[in-house]
């Protein structure tokens, strides 16, 4: 069995405290991590600056190169991971057994993690605008137009809270390290098999190992790191991102909301975007706050819903190996019958009808987890309830608004993908400061251009633009 041990700037440190790793479906171990408390952490990060110091050894081009080559061993190379040697397939493997995602999707996200590493020139020039990247280096630099400009580091090292549910989040923190940050992260307990594969591709791909620290643990060790790291990121729920609203110090990411909004010049020929809509819910198990939650139009509503039921309704459960399974697991058994009783509160609302009733039970329970087959419901009105609602598996709304009413009642929007050539809606969605990542025509809402920005620049939120100015000065020479 596998051993997971903190890194502490790049150093193994043999903890005393472990937590088995356990299959999802048997409750057989499959790996023990080592647990470290918040007082290390702590510790660890009062030498956090080290960890910039040593990627400042090298130039930003060297490091995305060196992220090139991590990409190419972290997808196809066998890695030190833990005490072993581990392969892609035996990665995907114990992912997936963890997780409880099937483990084709285990692969989908690991290409997309390896994708937003060998495009990291790309992905820094986009979100840099085209400015040399060594001006984050020196701190200023000249534009190219006669003009000094100036980005300041706010932080040596990222710190980040990860999540369990989805590894394709880890392409959020990839860029800090060309960047010449250092990361500290928490793995999440049934997913640490990214950031540990991960930093040991950077590692062998030659960046300093003295910029990775890997710190699981209980909620004192995630805390340490969110309040002694000056930039943090954190996974969770509404209640963890509406906690940490307001604070420049922490970007949060939680539900999605994502929606699709059907204009009235096109909704009356919808079928010809029902694959788009199958594919925003259905992806990933439902799992990314990137899946549909809501489908908005003014007319047609009931017949989309039932359409939409047909394709993802008959949806079953099969095992994680099948390269055609759709569905993942809930790990936690208590989330999924928890989840299911929200849902019978929407749907106990007059006016929300489930679509999906005629195609079977819902909740699958197991010994040691549990499924939820994919739903759809229709909304009379967004004044229901579940207009608002998002869940971690393949379920959504389909709400019926008038187009006039839609960009003021749809509500905070990860997401939005607006089918319309109205100018006029084009407009108002592109004006909607509700909606976050804007994707106008028949785009699906989890195809993402890693050459946009996600929830917030990293840039702004690593850096700090500020007034650099200089002059000339005469010294006189020294008296011999």
């Amino acid at each position: 069995m596998i051993t997971l041990s903190p890194l502490r700037w790049g150093k193994p440190y043999e903890s005393l405290d472990f937590t088995n790793v356990v299959h999802f479906d048997t409750g057989e171990p499959i790996a023990k991590i080592g647990n470290v408390g918040g007082g290390i952490v702590g510790r660890d990060m009062r030498q956090a600056h080290k960890a910039r110091e040593a990627l400042l050894q090298l130039s930003t081009s060297d490091l995305i190169e060196k992220c090139k080559h991590a990409a190419t061993l972290f997808e196809s190379s066998d890695l030190k991971v833990g005490d072993s040697m581990q392969s892609v397939d035996q990665f995907v493997h114990q992912q997936s057994a963890s997780t409880g995602l099937p483990e084709h999707m285990c692969r989908s996200n690991m290409m997309k993690n390896s994708f937003v590493l060998s495009h990291m020139d790309q992905i820094l020039d986009c979100l840099t605008r085209g400015l040399d990247l060594s001006i984050f280096s020196r701190g200023y630099g000249e534009e190219g137009r006669g003009v000094i400009v100036s980005y300041q580091a706010q932080t040596p090292v990222l710190g980040a809270v990860l999540p369990n549910n989805s590894p394709g989040v880890h392409t959020l923190w990839l860029p800090a390290i060309p960047l010449q940050i250092g990361l500290a992260l928490k793995p999440g307990s049934q997913e640490p098999w990214t950031p540990y594969r991960m930093v040991s591709a950077f590692i062998e791909a030659g960046v300093p190992a003295e910029a990775f620290g890997l710190y699981p643990g209980g909620h004192d060790s995630g805390g340490a790191i969110m309040t002694k790291t000056p930039r943090s990121m954190i996974f969770g729920s509404a209640q963890t991102v509406a906690s940490h609203a307001g604070n420049p110090r922490v970007q949060a990411h939680g539900p999605g909301f994502s929606k699709i909004l059907i204009g009235d010049d096109v909704v009356d020929d919808w079928e010809n975007y029902l694959d788009i809509m199958v594919e925003s819910v259905l992806s990933n198990s439902g799992r990314s706050c990137i899946n549909c939650s809501g489908i908005w139009a003014s007319r047609h509503t009931k017949e989309i819903a039932a359409a939409i039921a047909k394709r993802i309704g008959p949806v079953n459960v099969t095992p994680p190996s099948d390269p055609e399974a759709q569905l993942a697991a809930f790990t936690v058994k208590a989330m999924a019958t928890g989840t299911y009783a929200m849902v019978q509160q929407d749907l106990a609302e007059s006016g929300v009808t489930d679509m999906t009733a005629e195609f079977g039970e819902k909740l699958i329970e197991r010994d040691h987890c549990a499924y939820l087959r994919p739903m759809v419901v229709h909304a009379d009105s967004p004044d229901r309830g579940v207009a608002a609602k998002e869940y971690m598996f393949p379920f959504v709304s389909v709400v019926e608004c008038p187009q006039s009413e839609m960009i003021r009642r749809i509500g905070p929007t990860l997401v939005g993908t607006v089918l319309t050539a109205d100018q006029s809606l084009i407009d108002a969605a592109g004006s909607c400061v509700e909606i976050d990542r804007i994707n106008i025509g028949p785009i699906p809402t989890n195809r993402l251009n890693w050459l946009q920005p996600h929830e917030g620049n990293l840039i702004d939120f690593l850096f700090r633009s500020r007034a650099y100015q200089t002059a000339d000065l005469t010294v006189k020479p020294a008296v011999e």
